[in-house]
């Protein structure tokens, strides 16, 4: 079925999605996807590097929104932003010690 999208962020008159800027995009969509989680949500959901083109103020409110949604869904994110990871429960990475030896690495936040 076909969606059609209006978004209007604060302070700017209502346009086309390609004026948009890609953090604005971003937020577009990421706004899209847990509407559709009110109205169905999932046990889980993976998120790759969708916060990449957020500044610092729309990452808080990024993770505010899944803050709230993590009460019923489990949520992998792979992500670089630091921010992101600090609202992470576990967080699992890949290091290198050694030249040409990757060792997977995972932490449980208390």
């Amino acid at each position: 079925a076909e969606i059609g999208i209006e978004a209007q962020p604060p302070g700017k008159r209502n346009t086309s999605l390609r004026l948009l800027s890609s953090g604005e995009k971003a937020l577009t969509a990421i706004s899209l996807l847990f509407s559709i989680y009110q109205v169905k949500p999932s046990p889980y959901c993976i998120l790759d590097e969708v916060d990449a083109p957020l500044d610092d103020v729309n990452i808080r409110k990024f993770t505010k929104v899944l803050s709230k949604f993590s009460s019923e869904t489990q949520f992998i994110i792979v992500t670089h932003n630091k921010l992101t990871m600090e609202i992470a429960d576990y967080m699992y990475g890949v290091t290198q010690e050694n030249k040409g030896v990757s060792k997977l690495v995972s932490v449980k936040f208390d």
